[in-house]
């Protein structure tokens, strides 16, 4: 991996690290990276006098320092984007899919690595890490088939020997700002389709997880993508400012907390950019009576504490109808036997909070859904797991008896925190999961095809899962919220993501018979 440090030609400072191993012994690392830009197809060392500490979410030790790009190196990246363009859209599109084929090649053969190296950065445990790098892979792998997306329509003689047709044309520099959680997948839900399209890209990864960005920007590059066509700057809000005026910038990708959302579309948009900006979400499961009991239970668990409650598509509201609420005791039971955990310990349901504020912000909810008056069926607040006393920790939590104007119902949460209400009917689900202002995902557990039909019909949520947890689409569909979980209109992945990299040209041609060449001497000459 490229360091280049600014305390010595190694690109270390000295100063001990101590990765978590198995939940037991300790691994020391006797140096911090400093984290390097890309810009204009070199790794380099920013001259920065602004520095953010990178946590391991296990331990809270520092295991790296990242950069505040200046504004003299973003401006020299978007340049570079700038002019990386200028040829990039000119590269005929087979091409652009080989090198998304040969990419797609490189990520399957460092994908443990990149779990691993996702896990220390994360928290999370490997097995979720697999699964984040696995699900930006799949995104790439629509990249490589970016010419049917790019398709345009035709109509012959629209008038007498008029023709129409569009085409799909790249819109120049595009910019990503992506969020801690899946600090693969997202980045890879971006900058593959909008390059493969014939954009340039300027990536602005989490201040908390650079690492895994800057690994997946090495393959890139292995795998053969021309200098310029692809920029990582580093920083925090001004950075972020910055991207969202700056007039060479064509779009910007973001996904992230509810509040940013809303700032980096407004902001965004008035410098007449084109934004997609994915917030939150407050995803309910809906449990009939009728449906089975185990896998409601299992799933339930799962998509709640998975990932430590820290993905947008976790559900975090069960809704029980009629007699289906007597399996509240059983989802206790079974919720009490997930621990958290060290990445790489097998035995770990989840990992740690991203970071100490974190930590700090979902007890704070908890304790407000006690004083509230839900009632806290298990509570994981005093959680600790042993060998990692500064660890993030947060035991699997779980409430029942929860109203819709209590706090933890009405703020998502971002935590291993699952809360029960119950209704006596499926009409009263559909109407308390259309009250509420988010529109992410839901799903419903049911045996009955028309419970299943009427809800998918009538409920207002861009997502929806029939007898399964987390409906996140595969990448040839787009990832679709509603309402106030994105601001936007076209959404990420999918064809709906290749709209937003590209404009529409229609041309309308007319060419006339007395025009044709004739006559013996007449020749085509093709190069």
């Amino acid at each position: 991996m490229y360091w280049r440090g600014r305390s010595d030609s190694n690109g270390y400072r000295n100063s001990a690290i101590r990765f978590c191993d198995n939940g037991s012994s300790k691994k020391d690392i006797a140096m911090i990276k400093s984290v390097p830009l890309f810009i204009d197809g070199e790794f380099r060392q920013s001259v920065t006098e602004e520095w953010v500490d990178v946590t391991n979410p296990a331990t809270n030790d520092v295991i790296a320092e990242l950069p505040c790009a200046t504004e003299p190196e973003m401006v020299e990246a978007i340049t570079s984007a700038a002019n990386a363009f200028q040829s990039w859209k000119a590269v005929a599109v087979p091409d652009r899919a080989r090198l998304m084929l040969r990419y797609q090649h490189l990520l399957k053969e460092h994908h443990d690595e990149l779990a691993t190296l996702l896990s220390q950065e994360t928290g999370k445990i490997l097995a979720d890490a697999k699964g984040d790098v696995w699900r930006g892979i799949e995104v790439v792998e629509q990249a490589a088939n970016i010419a049917s997306n790019m398709m345009g329509e035709m109509v012959e003689n629209v008038a007498t020997d008029i023709d129409t047709y569009s085409i799909t044309q790249p819109l120049g520099v595009c910019c990503g700002i992506t969020p801690f959680n899946f600090p693969a997948m997202i980045p890879l839900w971006m900058f593959p389709i909008a390059i493969a399209s014939g954009n340039t890209f300027v990536l602005k990864p989490s201040e908390q997880v650079p690492l895994t960005s800057i690994r997946l920007a090495e393959l890139f590059e292995q795998a053969g993508a021309p200098k310029g066509v692809l920029q990582i700057i580093h920083g925090r809000k001004q950075q972020v400012d910055f991207l969202l005026s700056h007039p060479d910038i064509r779009t910007i990708s973001f996904v992230g907390s509810v509040p940013v959302a809303q700032y980096i579309y407004q902001t965004g948009t008035q410098h007449f950019k084109r934004v997609q900006a994915f917030a939150g979400a407050k995803n309910h499961m809906v449990v009939m009576p009728d449906a089975n009991k185990a896998q409601v239970i299992s799933n339930l668990v799962g998509a709640s504490v998975g990932a430590a409650g820290q993905r947008c598509m976790a559900i975090s509201v069960a809704v029980f109808i009629d007699g289906a609420k007597e399996w509240i005791p059983d989802l206790k039971n079974e919720m009490e036997k997930i621990q958290p955990g060290c990445w790489d310990d097998a035995n770990a349901g989840y990992g740690p909070l991203i970071s100490a504020p974190a930590k700090t912000r979902v007890l704070g909810l908890i304790q407000e859904g006690k004083d509230q008056g839900a009632v806290c069926e298990l509570d994981g607040s005093q959680c600790t797991v042993d060998g990692f006393p500064n660890g993030n920790w947060i035991g699997p939590t779980l409430f029942s008896g929860v109203k819709t104007n209590m706090s933890i119902y009405q703020q998502e949460i971002f935590g291993p925190v699952l809360m029960c209400i119950e209704v006596d009917t499926l009409e009263d689900a559909i109407a308390l999961v259309n009250n509420n202002p988010y529109g992410n995902g839901t799903s419903i557990f049911t045996a009955s095809g028309g419970a299943a039909r009427k809800y998918q019909h009538e409920i207002q949520v861009g997502q929806v899962g029939i007898n399964v947890p987390v409906p996140v689409p595969l990448p040839f569909f787009s990832f679709t919220g509603w309402r106030g979980s994105f601001y936007g209109d076209l959404h990420a992945y999918g064809k709906q993501a290749v709209r937003f990299y590209t404009e529409t040209k229609t041309v309308t041609a007319r060419w006339f018979d007395d025009d044709i060449p004739s006559g013996p001497n007449f020749t085509i000459h093709l190069k």
